[in-house]
């Protein structure tokens, strides 16, 4: 991974983009990471194995008796009308 500082980012800001392309920039400021810059491409990539990743887990959790958002309202709701 390409590192760069804030300031030469900045000045050369249309160069970055362009690497960024090719493989993901990490920007420092004072001598520390802080951001860095990737493709679009590959932002969507990772945000797609995020995804499934949190869809797994989910899977997983109704596998093992997770219930869901609309089942614990309906139990809560039926815990309150039983009170009532």
């Amino acid at each position: 991974m390409k590192t760069v500082v804030a300031t030469e980012m900045k000045n050369r800001l249309g160069q970055y983009l362009a690497d960024s392309l090719v493989e993901p920039i990490l920007i420092e400021k004072s001598g520390h990471p802080l951001a860095v810059l990737l493709s679009l491409s590959e932002y969507e990539r990772l945000q797609a194995v995020e995804d499934r990743l949190w869809g797994e887990q989910a899977k997983k959790a109704l596998e093992s008796g997770f219930v869901g958002y609309e089942e614990s309202l309906k139990r809560i709701q039926g815990r309150l009308d039983a009170e009532t």
